[in-house]
């Protein structure tokens, strides 16, 4: 175990440190003068040199991604071009994503699994058409698309939820739950199609196996045979979808951020890329690598506890 963890935490921070220079390096060579995009056209010599030299921009570039990186591990993010402490910003926005995805998970996961369980060990019924049919339709239908209907119809007609997440300064996401739901309600149509999907198939596919035929001609009662036999084989592989997700969600939030103007990571993202601010496009940038590529290793880490003919080393 302490082997594989070396391994794979080395094997992180050299994918880190590519993704870094990646996103620097997409950045650097984008067109156009970040300082005078930022100034506008009103912008005098000297207010775009006093706005290069606070971003930087007077530097070499492996000067700035040295800096860059450099401050990035030691915990210091640098400041946006306004001046803000980046930091400060990202902590915010991030606790409000994880708050958006924890509860999309708390609502998917339970239910995809569940109802992935009972159809998969009764394939073939009207439920079974209803869900695999409506987990197709949401899968295939964009973020947006389904956040759109969300609000024509629980906002625009019934008005049960406000259209936006939209705050006032000073408020923030716990004091104002009802702004979760709609982003939450996205998100968690095509997580819950994905999660359901896997669990029917690998249901299936453990039902027709050897030993459960077995149990079952032993006379043991269903639910036996499920939760000792199916559940166990059936759940392992779905472990890696639903922890491979949590990168997604981190990439998924981005559609539906935006859509309800949701003050996470996602829409920090975009507002950084529009404002071409440098510094916090990269931090928000390697932030929502970070998240993917951890969660990839927590999911590995519990297939191995989980599954004890996997050996971790």
């Amino acid at each position: 175990m302490a082997r594989f963890l070396i391994v794979r935490l080395t094997l992180i921070v050299v994918t880190l440190l590519a993704v870094s220079v990646a996103i620097f390096s997409l950045i650097e060579f984008a067109p156009g003068d970040a300082a005078a995009i930022i100034l506008g056209q009103g912008a005098t010599p000297d207010n775009l040199k006093a706005l290069r030299e606070r971003m930087g921009l007077d530097k070499p570039p492996h000067i700035r991604y040295l800096d860059w990186i450099g401050g990035a591990v030691q915990g210091d993010l640098g400041n946006t071009a306004s001046g803000a402490e980046i930091s400060g910003i990202v902590g915010g926005r991030l606790f409000n994503s994880a708050l958006l995805a924890v509860g999309a998970f708390l609502i998917a996961v339970p239910l995809g699994l569940v109802a992935g369980v009972l159809v998969g060990a009764k394939s073939d019924t009207l439920l079974d058409r209803v869900l695999t049919l409506g987990g197709l339709l949401t899968i295939s239908l964009p973020e947006f698309v389904t956040g759109v209907v969300l609000v024509l119809i629980l906002s625009t007609t019934l008005g049960w939820l406000p259209s936006s997440s939209i705050m006032m300064p000073g408020e923030t996401i716990p004091g104002n739950p009802q702004v979760l739901i709609m982003p939450i309600l996205t998100v968690t149509g095509a997580l819950f199609a994905y999660i359901f999907r896997m669990a029917r198939a690998n249901v299936i596919e453990v039902m027709g196996s050897n030993y459960v035929r077995t149990a079952i001609l032993k006379g043991l009662p269903m639910r036996t045979v499920i939760i000792r036999h199916v559940l166990p084989n059936a759940l392992l592989p779905t472990i890696t979808v639903i922890a491979n997700n949590v990168g997604w969600l981190f990439g998924g939030l981005i559609i539906v951020e935006n859509l309800f103007a949701y003050p996470g990571m996602g829409s920090l993202l975009i507002q950084a890329i529009n404002a071409r601010d440098i510094r916090l496009l990269q931090s928000t940038a390697m932030i929502i690598a970070a998240v993917y590529a951890f969660s990839n290793l927590a999911a590995d880490l519990a297939y191995g506890a989980l599954n004890p003919r996997v050996r971790l080393s």
